[in-house]
Protein backbone atom coordinates (compact mmCIF):
# COMPACT_ATOMS: atom_id res chain seq x y z
CA UNK A 1 0.00 0.00 0.00
CA UNK A 2 1.28 3.59 -1.10
CA UNK A 3 1.36 5.86 1.97
CA UNK A 4 -0.78 9.29 1.49
CA UNK A 5 3.19 11.05 1.41
CA UNK A 6 4.31 9.39 -1.36
CA UNK A 7 0.94 9.23 -3.57
CA UNK A 8 1.03 13.04 -2.89
CA UNK A 9 4.49 12.71 -4.44
CA UNK A 10 3.66 10.88 -7.41
CA UNK A 11 0.36 13.17 -7.91
CA UNK A 12 2.54 16.26 -8.18
CA UNK A 13 4.68 14.81 -10.29
CA UNK A 14 2.35 13.61 -12.89
CA UNK A 15 0.40 16.86 -12.53
CA UNK A 16 3.54 18.44 -13.36
CA UNK A 17 4.02 16.47 -16.46
CA UNK A 18 0.47 17.30 -17.37
CA UNK A 19 0.74 20.85 -17.14
CA UNK A 20 3.89 21.04 -18.44
CA UNK A 21 3.67 22.11 -21.96
CA UNK A 22 5.49 19.87 -24.78
CA UNK A 23 5.67 22.83 -27.54
CA UNK A 24 7.09 26.41 -26.83
CA UNK A 25 3.92 28.97 -26.25
CA UNK A 26 4.41 31.74 -28.52
CA UNK A 27 3.66 35.59 -27.34
CA UNK A 28 1.00 37.70 -28.95
CA UNK A 29 2.06 38.37 -32.78
CA UNK A 30 3.61 41.47 -33.48
CA UNK A 31 1.98 43.17 -36.30
CA UNK A 32 3.75 45.42 -39.17
CA UNK A 33 3.45 46.27 -42.79
CA UNK A 34 6.34 43.30 -43.57
CA UNK A 35 5.45 40.70 -40.94
CA UNK A 36 3.34 38.19 -42.62
CA UNK A 37 5.69 38.29 -45.44
CA UNK A 38 8.84 37.44 -43.36
CA UNK A 39 6.82 35.10 -41.25
CA UNK A 40 6.22 32.51 -43.67
CA UNK A 41 7.45 29.13 -43.29
CA UNK A 42 10.85 27.79 -44.83
CA UNK A 43 12.18 24.70 -44.56
CA UNK A 44 14.96 23.91 -42.50
CA UNK A 45 18.77 22.94 -43.61
CA UNK A 46 22.17 22.44 -42.98
CA UNK A 47 24.49 25.37 -43.71
CA UNK A 48 27.77 23.79 -43.03
CA UNK A 49 28.89 21.16 -40.49
CA UNK A 50 27.12 21.37 -37.27
CA UNK A 51 25.54 24.92 -38.51
CA UNK A 52 21.73 24.69 -39.70
CA UNK A 53 18.92 27.82 -40.82
CA UNK A 54 16.16 26.92 -38.98
CA UNK A 55 14.37 30.82 -39.21
CA UNK A 56 11.36 31.78 -41.42
CA UNK A 57 11.28 33.32 -44.84
CA UNK A 58 12.15 36.55 -44.25
CA UNK A 59 14.14 36.69 -40.93
CA UNK A 60 17.36 34.49 -40.07
CA UNK A 61 17.84 32.00 -36.91
CA UNK A 62 20.35 29.88 -37.08
CA UNK A 63 21.06 26.69 -34.74
CA UNK A 64 24.68 24.91 -33.81
CA UNK A 65 24.58 21.52 -32.88
CA UNK A 66 26.78 19.90 -30.30
CA UNK A 67 26.53 16.78 -27.89
CA UNK A 68 26.38 19.00 -25.19
CA UNK A 69 23.48 21.09 -26.03
CA UNK A 70 22.40 23.31 -28.45
CA UNK A 71 23.16 27.28 -29.25
CA UNK A 72 20.27 29.26 -31.05
CA UNK A 73 21.36 32.63 -33.23
CA UNK A 74 18.33 34.77 -32.88
CA UNK A 75 14.36 34.20 -32.33
CA UNK A 76 12.87 36.43 -35.12
CA UNK A 77 9.06 37.65 -34.55
CA UNK A 78 6.85 36.39 -31.69
CA UNK A 79 4.86 34.15 -34.24
CA UNK A 80 7.44 33.34 -35.72
CA UNK A 81 8.34 30.18 -32.32
CA UNK A 82 6.16 27.59 -33.85
CA UNK A 83 8.16 27.48 -36.95
CA UNK A 84 11.43 27.61 -35.27
CA UNK A 85 10.34 24.98 -33.18
CA UNK A 86 8.92 22.75 -36.01
CA UNK A 87 12.04 24.08 -38.21
CA UNK A 88 14.48 22.34 -35.21
CA UNK A 89 12.52 19.24 -34.66
CA UNK A 90 12.62 18.70 -38.71
CA UNK A 91 16.42 18.23 -38.20
CA UNK A 92 15.70 15.94 -35.80
CA UNK A 93 16.74 17.94 -32.58
CA UNK A 94 14.86 19.08 -29.87
CA UNK A 95 13.88 22.56 -28.80
CA UNK A 96 14.37 21.94 -25.44
CA UNK A 97 18.09 21.22 -25.91
CA UNK A 98 18.88 24.48 -26.06
CA UNK A 99 21.19 26.13 -23.65
CA UNK A 100 21.97 28.77 -25.37
CA UNK A 101 19.76 31.96 -26.89
CA UNK A 102 22.14 35.08 -28.81
CA UNK A 103 20.92 38.18 -29.95
CA UNK A 104 22.09 40.06 -32.87
CA UNK A 105 20.16 43.67 -31.80
CA UNK A 106 17.38 44.41 -29.44
CA UNK A 107 14.28 45.01 -32.67
CA UNK A 108 11.21 43.43 -32.57
CA UNK A 109 12.12 41.17 -35.77
CA UNK A 110 14.94 39.32 -34.35
CA UNK A 111 14.04 39.22 -30.27
CA UNK A 112 10.62 39.22 -30.18
CA UNK A 113 10.37 35.48 -29.97
CA UNK A 114 13.46 34.90 -27.70
CA UNK A 115 10.88 35.56 -24.32
CA UNK A 116 8.83 32.44 -25.66
CA UNK A 117 12.03 30.03 -26.36
CA UNK A 118 13.55 31.31 -23.06
CA UNK A 119 11.07 30.32 -21.07
CA UNK A 120 10.55 26.89 -22.97
CA UNK A 121 14.10 25.52 -22.82
CA UNK A 122 15.25 27.56 -19.49
CA UNK A 123 18.03 28.56 -22.04
CA UNK A 124 20.43 31.39 -20.76
CA UNK A 125 20.20 34.70 -23.13
CA UNK A 126 23.18 36.32 -24.22
CA UNK A 127 23.38 40.18 -26.23
CA UNK A 128 25.87 42.78 -26.59
CA UNK A 129 26.56 44.80 -23.36
CA UNK A 130 24.55 47.89 -24.40
CA UNK A 131 21.70 45.83 -25.19
CA UNK A 132 20.93 43.95 -22.05
CA UNK A 133 18.34 46.48 -20.96
CA UNK A 134 16.46 46.70 -24.04
CA UNK A 135 15.83 43.29 -24.15
CA UNK A 136 14.52 43.01 -20.57
CA UNK A 137 12.21 45.90 -21.22
CA UNK A 138 11.19 44.89 -24.44
CA UNK A 139 11.87 48.37 -26.27
CA UNK A 140 14.68 49.51 -28.12
CA UNK A 141 16.81 51.99 -26.66
CA UNK A 142 16.14 55.84 -26.49
CA UNK A 143 19.79 55.33 -28.49
CA UNK A 144 18.48 53.86 -31.01
CA UNK A 145 17.74 55.03 -34.70
CA UNK A 146 15.07 53.26 -34.67
CA UNK A 147 13.31 53.96 -31.62
CA UNK A 148 11.18 56.69 -32.69
CA UNK A 149 9.18 54.10 -33.93
CA UNK A 150 8.31 53.16 -30.92
CA UNK A 151 7.99 49.44 -31.65
CA UNK A 152 8.41 47.28 -29.08
CA UNK A 153 8.32 43.39 -28.41
CA UNK A 154 8.14 40.55 -25.39
CA UNK A 155 10.51 41.75 -22.52
CA UNK A 156 13.20 38.73 -21.74
CA UNK A 157 14.40 37.74 -18.07
CA UNK A 158 18.33 37.12 -16.85
CA UNK A 159 19.84 38.39 -20.14
CA UNK A 160 23.21 38.29 -20.11
CA UNK A 161 25.28 41.25 -21.40
CA UNK A 162 28.86 40.81 -23.17
CA UNK A 163 31.76 42.30 -24.48
CA UNK A 164 33.61 42.75 -27.90
CA UNK A 165 35.50 39.49 -27.62
CA UNK A 166 33.97 37.65 -25.21
CA UNK A 167 33.74 33.72 -25.93
CA UNK A 168 30.36 31.93 -24.66
CA UNK A 169 30.31 28.05 -24.52
CA UNK A 170 27.82 24.80 -24.28
CA UNK A 171 30.41 22.03 -24.02
CA UNK A 172 32.77 22.36 -26.54
CA UNK A 173 31.01 24.82 -28.79
CA UNK A 174 32.68 27.93 -28.96
CA UNK A 175 31.00 31.42 -30.39
CA UNK A 176 32.50 34.43 -30.08
CA UNK A 177 30.90 37.86 -29.99
CA UNK A 178 32.03 40.85 -31.97
CA UNK A 179 30.45 44.66 -30.95
CA UNK A 180 29.14 45.72 -34.13
CA UNK A 181 27.29 48.87 -33.00
CA UNK A 182 25.13 51.21 -35.45
CA UNK A 183 21.95 49.86 -36.69
CA UNK A 184 21.33 49.58 -32.72
CA UNK A 185 23.57 50.65 -29.33
CA UNK A 186 24.12 47.03 -28.57
CA UNK A 187 24.18 45.65 -32.02
CA UNK A 188 26.54 42.14 -32.05
CA UNK A 189 27.60 39.94 -35.06
CA UNK A 190 28.69 35.97 -33.48
CA UNK A 191 31.13 33.98 -35.25
CA UNK A 192 32.27 30.27 -34.79
CA UNK A 193 34.23 27.01 -36.57
CA UNK A 194 31.74 24.57 -37.73
CA UNK A 195 33.28 20.91 -39.35
CA UNK A 196 33.25 18.60 -41.67
CA UNK A 197 35.09 15.63 -40.54
CA UNK A 198 38.52 17.33 -40.72
CA UNK A 199 37.39 20.30 -42.91
CA UNK A 200 36.67 23.27 -40.39
CA UNK A 201 34.99 27.05 -41.53
CA UNK A 202 34.90 30.22 -40.51
CA UNK A 203 30.89 30.96 -39.65
CA UNK A 204 29.58 34.70 -39.09
CA UNK A 205 26.20 35.25 -38.35
CA UNK A 206 26.49 39.01 -39.35
CA UNK A 207 24.31 41.21 -37.29
CA UNK A 208 22.64 44.56 -39.12
CA UNK A 209 25.01 47.24 -40.21
CA UNK A 210 22.31 49.06 -42.28
CA UNK A 211 21.90 52.98 -41.69
CA UNK A 212 17.99 52.55 -41.12
CA UNK A 213 16.31 55.44 -38.79
CA UNK A 214 13.09 56.46 -37.68
CA UNK A 215 12.35 60.14 -39.38
CA UNK A 216 14.70 62.85 -37.53
CA UNK A 217 17.11 60.57 -36.19
CA UNK A 218 20.64 61.97 -37.80
CA UNK A 219 23.68 59.44 -37.75
CA UNK A 220 26.16 62.42 -37.42
CA UNK A 221 24.27 64.09 -34.70
CA UNK A 222 22.40 66.69 -33.58
CA UNK A 223 21.27 68.61 -30.11
CA UNK A 224 20.36 65.55 -28.52
CA UNK A 225 22.43 62.98 -29.54
CA UNK A 226 26.74 62.76 -30.66
CA UNK A 227 27.67 61.39 -33.96
CA UNK A 228 27.43 57.62 -34.10
CA UNK A 229 29.20 57.98 -37.47
CA UNK A 230 32.93 56.55 -36.54
CA UNK A 231 31.63 53.80 -34.01
CA UNK A 232 29.68 52.94 -36.90
CA UNK A 233 32.64 52.83 -39.44
CA UNK A 234 34.36 50.74 -37.01
CA UNK A 235 31.65 47.85 -36.79
CA UNK A 236 31.79 47.72 -40.82
CA UNK A 237 35.39 47.59 -40.83
CA UNK A 238 35.07 44.69 -37.97
CA UNK A 239 32.79 42.89 -39.93
CA UNK A 240 34.81 43.11 -43.28
CA UNK A 241 38.18 41.92 -41.52
CA UNK A 242 36.39 38.70 -39.75
CA UNK A 243 37.59 35.06 -40.56
CA UNK A 244 34.90 34.54 -42.74
CA UNK A 245 34.31 31.56 -45.12
CA UNK A 246 30.36 31.47 -44.73
CA UNK A 247 28.54 34.31 -44.05
CA UNK A 248 24.65 34.42 -42.72
CA UNK A 249 22.69 37.64 -42.73
CA UNK A 250 20.06 38.81 -39.93
CA UNK A 251 17.35 38.71 -42.64
CA UNK A 252 18.10 36.10 -45.69
CA UNK A 253 18.12 38.59 -48.28
CA UNK A 254 21.65 39.54 -47.02
CA UNK A 255 24.03 37.64 -48.69
CA UNK A 256 21.28 36.07 -51.19
CA UNK A 257 20.29 32.84 -49.33
CA UNK A 258 17.64 32.27 -51.63
CA UNK A 259 20.06 32.35 -54.74
CA UNK A 260 22.32 30.24 -52.60
CA UNK A 261 19.34 27.69 -52.21
CA UNK A 262 18.75 27.63 -55.32
CA UNK A 263 22.67 27.42 -56.83
CA UNK A 264 22.56 24.40 -54.45
CA UNK A 265 19.80 22.42 -55.99
CA UNK A 266 20.85 22.95 -59.81
CA UNK A 267 23.67 21.79 -58.55
CA UNK A 268 23.75 18.65 -56.10
CA UNK A 269 27.17 17.81 -56.89
CA UNK A 270 28.56 18.43 -52.89
CA UNK A 271 29.82 22.13 -54.06
CA UNK A 272 28.53 23.92 -51.29
CA UNK A 273 27.48 27.94 -52.53
CA UNK A 274 27.36 29.17 -49.24
CA UNK A 275 30.88 29.13 -48.92
CA UNK A 276 31.69 31.87 -50.16
CA UNK A 277 35.03 34.00 -48.65
CA UNK A 278 34.23 37.39 -49.60
CA UNK A 279 30.89 37.57 -48.38
CA UNK A 280 31.79 39.35 -45.08
CA UNK A 281 33.61 42.01 -47.14
CA UNK A 282 30.71 42.53 -49.59
CA UNK A 283 28.52 42.90 -46.99
CA UNK A 284 31.00 45.58 -45.17
CA UNK A 285 31.24 47.41 -48.52
CA UNK A 286 27.46 48.05 -49.28
CA UNK A 287 27.10 49.23 -45.85
CA UNK A 288 29.82 51.70 -45.79
CA UNK A 289 28.49 52.62 -48.82
CA UNK A 290 25.06 53.30 -47.87
CA UNK A 291 26.32 54.97 -44.48
CA UNK A 292 28.33 57.31 -46.75
CA UNK A 293 25.12 58.10 -48.77
CA UNK A 294 23.34 58.53 -45.33
CA UNK A 295 26.38 61.12 -44.18
CA UNK A 296 26.26 62.91 -47.77
CA UNK A 297 22.13 62.89 -47.20
CA UNK A 298 22.26 64.83 -43.95
CA UNK A 299 25.43 66.94 -44.25
CA UNK A 300 23.48 68.46 -47.40
CA UNK A 301 20.09 69.10 -45.23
Amino acid sequence: MISHAAATVVLSAVSSLVQAPSRPQPDAPIKCSSCEEWNQPRDAFKVFGNTYYVGVAGVSSVLIASDDGLILVDGALPQSVPLIDAAIRSLGFETEDIKLILNGHAHYDHAGGINSLQRFTGARVATGSAAVRSLTQGMPSPGDPQAGYGDGFPPIANVEGVADGDVLRVGELAITAHATPGHTPGGTTWSWSSCEEAHCLDIVYADSVSAVSAPGFRFTGDATHPSIIDSFRRSITTVSELPCDIMIGAHPFVGDLDGKLEQRKQHPDGSNPFIDPGACRALAGDAMRSLDARIAEETAK
